[in-house]
């Protein structure tokens, strides 16, 4: 097992800009990576398994539904801190920080949003303790980008409802123990409901054979006539507006995620420099290598005061879809670049597991086209600052 020699990088200062409180969640939740997340990481990457031991941990830090009221069993935080948790998760790893993720944003929050109380009461405290896991099925095997296109769907058949169809690309699928799942109605309207594992015709088959999250457990959801109660449907939500604004949550959470990624490929690669020799002296003396690193620190910076702004713009509720789409593009496509940038300075060492950079590298490459693609998300601002509508 590694030593995690990991060290925060704050060019700009920017803790001033955080409550005392920000910063205890956020260096309690770099402490358990540091002890439960790092020296495990890679062999669990290697088997391409979850460390399942870890969804405990993940809920004592807050991980799960750390701005759901505490009523219900969650943080009562706001915004900046499940940022902050977030980042300090995928620094860890992007396939852990996807569990928390789909808990929270993609789980608890459209149930706690669009829920009933008595769904509220019955799933928010078992989730929020890591007790029952949760996923999300929108993506279906050919609708990804164009989620409208979903063919899964339900039946009115009385006290219940028969839904058929499959999703897929479902981060915890193999192991959740509900799923809110996003099908057509009778008249064609997209509505959600929550799925239980143990449902007749319910099924999460594992998807094997990834190069990338490999610490985390993907599936798919097979629905053949599923009887789920009525009272499991969302009420009143319908629409897409109610799974984007699931997404919209969850592209918050990875904007700031990537920044995580992004500071233990800088660090790792800012290190190497200065403790790997060449030419008699170290590689961090050359001015090729200073590039790197000065470009990498910059980049890093700049989207730590994009997500700040953006969790400001959170808290005081304005910040718009378009703004959070920038946000996930920028920072995740400056994460990718800083990792295959870090993976040079390493060399040879840059591919093995003794150092995290390939892992991250890999990683990014799923967290780039998932909750929007790099390109969707353009046009998401493209249409944003026009006012032309160019997916149609």
């Amino acid at each position: 097992m590694s030593k995690d020699r990991y060290q925060a990088h704050d060019y700009y200062l920017m803790d001033e800009l955080l409550t005392d409180e920000h910063k205890l969640i956020r260096d309690a939740a770099r402490e358990w990576v540091k002890r439960d997340v790092s020296p495990i990481i890679e062999e669990y990457a290697q088997k391409a398994e979850f460390p399942t031991q870890i969804i405990k941990g993940l809920s004592e830090i807050g991980a799960f539904g750390p701005y759901i009221p505490v009523e219900y069993g969650g943080g009562g935080l706001d915004q900046i801190s499940y940022g902050l948790i977030m980042q300090e998760i995928e620094r860890g790893d992007s396939g852990v920080r996807s569990t928390a993720s789909v808990q929270s944003s993609l789980v608890m929050y459209p149930i706690y949003t669009f829920g009933t109380e008595e769904q509220r009461k019955k799933y928010l405290p078992k989730l929020a303790s890591g007790e029952w896991m949760g996923c999300f099925g929108l993506t279906e095997p050919d609708h990804g980008s164009n989620p409208s296109g979903m063919v899964t769907n339900y039946k009115d058949a009385g006290d219940h409802v028969i839904l058929n169809g499959a999703k897929m690309w479902i981060s915890n699928a193999p192991f959740a123990d509900i799923a809110v799942v996003w099908a057509k109605d009778d008249n064609g309207d997209i509505r959600g409901l929550v799925v239980e594992r143990g449902m007749e015709g319910f099924s999460t088959p594992e998807t094997h054979g990834k190069w990338s999250l490999r610490a985390s457990a993907t599936g798919e959801l097979v629905f053949d006539n599923v009887k789920v109660p009525k009272e499991n449907i969302f009420p009143t939500v319908k629409g897409l507006k109610g799974p984007l604004s699931c997404l919209n949550s969850a592209r918050y959470g990875i904007a700031w995620g990537a920044i995580g990624a992004a500071l233990d490929c800088y660090d790792t690669a800012l290190r190497y420099s200065q403790e790997r020799k060449q030419f008699g002296r170290p590689i961090g003396g050359f001015q090729l290598q200073q590039k790197k690193l000065a470009e990498m620190i910059t980049e890093i910076t700049k989207a730590q005061l994009l997500t700040w702004r953006l969790g400001v713009l959170k808290n005081e509720n304005r910040a718009t879809p378009a703004q959070i789409s920038m946000a996930k593009r920028n920072n995740v496509n400056m994460a990718i670049q800083i990792a295959r940038e870090a993976r040079q300075m390493l060399g040879g060492m840059g591919i093995t597991g003794e150092y995290p950079i390939m892992r991250h590298m890999m990683n990014l490459e799923s967290v780039i086209t998932y909750e929007g693609t790099h390109d969707i998300h353009l046009l998401i601002t493209g249409m944003d600052v026009t006012g032309f509508n160019a997916f149609t």
